[in-house]
């Protein structure tokens, strides 16, 4: 087994993509394992074989058109009229924003680009330095996947067999905390630098801005609101948000061919490449199971961590390095099926569990050196990375902080 996670770390150095890796991966541990090669094909099937899959193509493919359609002005200039009065108003402008477009898209990177080509510029002008305005994007960006419905969620249940409406349902709180935590930390900033409070809006702007924003803001009422209230299945939710999102840009009038095409291309890739992950990683699952590693572990955490809180802080700690170097939904699949039996053992709930591993995850999404946050805010802002770890250590610190109090405090 040690050559098999060997060979993978060798194709990450040299930039395989993830999903490649794992499978070379399994290739080779197949060899090692002298199992059959049809144990590929099994696992393929099998691991892909899930109802509940359905909804990623369809939530990615609402993200996607929702990107196109206007979505992101509408919903930035409503929350510049609830945030207008404040200090540091335009930064929480910037992470209610992007809470709400999380909500909408279920991507941290697009919601980097649709709100930070927006805001991060704006904020520019406003007097706040490219660094921070860079840094709080990339963190705001982070709900994308901890506020429903969320891709990684969606993961985690099918990998783990968790049920999904059940982490939708916790995933809300820990998203507005982390929300709440950045617009304190805005506000204080704003105050120590002295950035000039915006221009006040009067209620018949935001009543305006409100009815603009209507239609986009219905969307996670309507799909979370549907699936909450049993009147249809998470699957059956993605496929109402995407005809939803079709019916918006019509409206908008930003429904044309070209928002179609290329909503549909880019969902399709985005697709393809997360199956391909889940594939390969349950290949790797069994390959891992085979070989009692599973139970190893198991076994060497039970002599090594006495407590549960103690297993806690070193799962944190783990998920946090894990997350500055490997890609989001392949920790998860991986991951996830690996360590809920121990988990279990330790009386911690499945799905605090996957709460806990999702929101950890979101941090990596902002750390150097693979956070892909990060990078898609830099290249929003056109700053090389290096420039931003200043101004992004506390952010970091404070996510982190939050991380902590979702683990030892469930919701």
């Amino acid at each position: 087994m040690h050559l098999m996670f060997i060979t993978m770390i060798i194709f990450f150095v040299f930039t395989v993509p993830i999903a490649v890796s794992i499978g070379f991966a399994t290739l080779f541990g197949l060899k090692i394992a002298d199992l059959s090669p049809l144990v590929l094909v099994q696992n393929y099937y099998a691991s892909l074989d899930s109802f509940p899959l359905a909804t990623i193509p369809f939530f990615i493919l609402t993200g996607q058109i929702m990107l196109r359609s206007g979505v992101s002005e509408r919903l930035i200039d409503f929350s510049k009229c609830l945030f207008g009065s404040l200090r540091g108003g335009l930064a929480c402008t910037c992470i209610f924003t992007s809470m709400i477009f999380a909500a909408i898209a279920g991507s941290g990177v697009a919601t980097t680009f649709a709100v930070g080509s927006i805001l991060i510029p704006a904020l520019v002008k406003r007097g706040y330095s490219n660094e921070f305005a860079t840094s709080l994007q990339a963190t705001a960006s982070e709900l994308g996947v901890i506020i429903p419905p969320s891709v990684p969620m969606i993961l985690y249940a099918v990998s783990t067999k968790t049920n999904v409406v059940d982490l939708f349902s916790a995933g809300f709180i820990p998203g507005i905390f982390i929300a709440f935590v950045l617009c304190v930390y805005a506000i204080f900033y704003a105050s120590k630098n002295k950035i000039d409070i915006a221009q006040l809006d009067d209620k018949r702007d935001l009543l305006a801005s409100f009815k603009r924003a209507f239609l986009a803001l219905l969307l996670p009422v309507i799909v979370l609101g549907g699936i909450y209230g049993g009147i249809f299945t998470p699957t059956e939710a993605s496929i109402i948000s995407v005809i939803y999102s079709i019916l918006i840009a019509g409206i908008y009038g930003t429904l044309n061919k070209e928002l179609i095409s290329k909503s549909f291309i880019n969902s399709t890739i985005s697709t393809s490449v997360i199956l391909f992950l889940i594939a390969n990683a349950s290949v790797l699952s069994f390959i891992l199971n085979f070989s009692g590693v599973p139970q190893f572990l198991g076994t060497w955490i039970a002599d090594n961590f006495q407590y549960k809180i103690q297993f806690l802080l070193a799962l944190n700690v783990l998920l946090f390095v894990i997350g500055m170097f490997v890609e989001t939904s392949a920790s998860i699949v991986v991951l996830g099926p690996l360590l809920l039996p121990v988990a279990i053992k330790f009386g911690i709930d499945p799905v605090h569990f996957g709460l806990i591993i999702v929101v950890n995850l979101a941090l990596g999404m902002i750390t150097p050196p693979f956070g892909v946050n990060l990078f898609a805010a830099c290249t929003v802002s056109n700053l090389p990375i290096e420039r931003v770890i200043k101004s992004l250590i506390p952010f970091v610190l404070l996510s982190f902080i939050v991380v902590l109090f979702i683990t030892y405090v469930p919701i």
